[in-house]
């Protein structure tokens, strides 16, 4: 018999540690699962031996460095949702997790993949669960993954787990790349306007400048003309000032938005902005709804799948919302009251989860609330997409044709002395 520490939640989701004795860490797995308790952690506790106290050390020192190396490993969302979904279908054909590892490296010519799934076999190959392998590495692999695929281990349904894992990767990188690809366009044209301005103010409007000057012989400019002229020395003069002072209040912005306050009055005020805060909402909808859905569906306990979502909610509003839903769920309140109360989503929604909840099928409706919402935040895709297209066009055309109307109104000046009687 081996002793084994271990890390479980009860059916209220508070956290309890202690140790028991069982013949491998699979028995004392179920044996926890009979007390009606959800394991988290189960480690067995080795004797150290007093010969090897050196080796101790500088095994603790190894696992230090190897946890830091694993932590600057990263495999970029697209590969992992195909990765997911390649060692999903193998399990599904009935292959031992550690052959279709072993497998998935063959694949792979290098980088960072090629490590991970060898790191990962190599832990699961000293005793360690598929769970604690992949939690060893979590820049790749966050705490959403890892209690997925801890649930889908206790639960005996790891290849199911893999398969609704890959589909949450591939839906998120999808909608993802559809809102990158809705404001490549916008964002190209605007460094390009950007680029072009800053060409004409720094190096062709100062030569414009001095051949007008010339030309002019001593006469007054336009007066639209001087202040483009103006602007520009300004800007040539205060170049490096500029410039910094961008970088400065970029770095700054970012700063001040990871402060709670003004996270949470940044946060409310992009929901509030005309059409993109609509479509703010439906994404903060779909993540929230098939994150949580995925997670139940998975086996997760509520209270540990809400405490997940709060963590990747990616808005302080919508975090304190799940906060306060977390509270009303461990003190055996309704899950919907807090939502509603927070009116951060639609009545309806709320409502079609309140009937889930009711029902027993709130994984399922939850899905589906993602799903719609989805489609919904698609549409408003493409609305901004066709609507920006024109917007873009027309404000670039405003900013060069404002410097041509400059650089050519000194040009007509002359003309017209050219034309009037007297003139050489």
């Amino acid at each position: 018999m081996s002793r084994f520490t271990y890390v479980a939640l009860d059916v209220k989701g508070r956290e309890n540690k202690g140790q028991l004795e069982a013949e491998n860490s699979l028995e004392a797995v179920t044996r926890l699962k009979e007390m009606g308790w959800f394991p988290t952690k189960v480690t067995e506790n080795k004797p150290a031996e007093k010969g090897r106290r050196t080796t101790s050390k500088s095994s603790t020192r190894l696992d230090r460095w190897k946890n830091f190396s694993f932590g600057t490993r990263r495999i970029k969302p697209k590969p992992l949702a195909t990765l997911t979904r390649q060692l999903a279908t193998t399990l599904d054909a009935g292959m031992p997790l550690l052959r279709a590892l072993r497998l998935l490296q063959e694949q792979e010519t290098g980088g960072n993949t090629l490590r991970v799934l060898r790191e990962i076999g190599e832990d699961i190959e000293s005793g360690n669960t598929f769970s604690e392998a992949l939690a060893r590495h979590p820049k790749t692999f966050d705490k959403l993954y890892v209690n997925m695929v801890k649930a889908g281990e206790l639960g005996g349904v790891l290849e199911l787990v893999l398969n609704r894992l890959a589909d949450f990767l591939e839906k998120a990188e999808r909608i993802k790349g559809r809102v990158i690809a809705a404001m490549f366009y916008p964002v190209s044209v605007l460094l390009v306007a950007a680029g072009i301005v800053v060409v004409l103010m720094h190096f062709i409007i100062p030569k414009f400048k001095l051949v007008f000057a010339d030309l002019m012989e001593g006469r007054p400019f336009p007066a639209f003309t001087q202040f483009v002229f103006d602007l520009s020395a300004r800007f040539e003069q205060h170049f490096v000032g500029i410039f910094a002072g961008l970088v400065v209040g970029w770095i700054a912005l970012a700063l001040l938005r990871k402060l709670p306050f003004v996270g949470r009055w940044w946060d409310r005020r992009r929901w509030r902005l005309p059409v993109l805060g609509n479509l703010l909402r439906k994404l903060a909808l779909v993540r929230f709804a098939r994150t949580l859905g995925t997670l139940i569906a998975s086996g997760v306990p509520i209270l540990q799948a809400l405490a997940i979502v709060r963590e990747v909610a990616g808005n302080r509003v919508l975090a304190d919302a799940i906060d306060a839903v977390h509270q009303s769920v461990r003190e055996g309140e309704s899950l919907t009251a807090p939502l509603r109360k927070a009116g951060i989503f639609p009545p309806i929604v709320v409502g079609l989860m309140d009937v889930g909840e009711q029902t027993g099928a709130l994984p399922e409706m939850l899905l589906r609330i993602a799903d719609t919402a989805e489609q919904e935040a698609d549409n408003i895709i493409a609305a901004l997409s066709s609507l920006l297209e024109p917007i873009m066009i027309v404000i670039l055309a405003v900013i060069l044709g404002t410097i041509v109307i400059a650089l050519f109104m000194p040009i007509v000046d002359l003309g017209n002395g050219f034309g009037k009687p007297g003139a050489e």
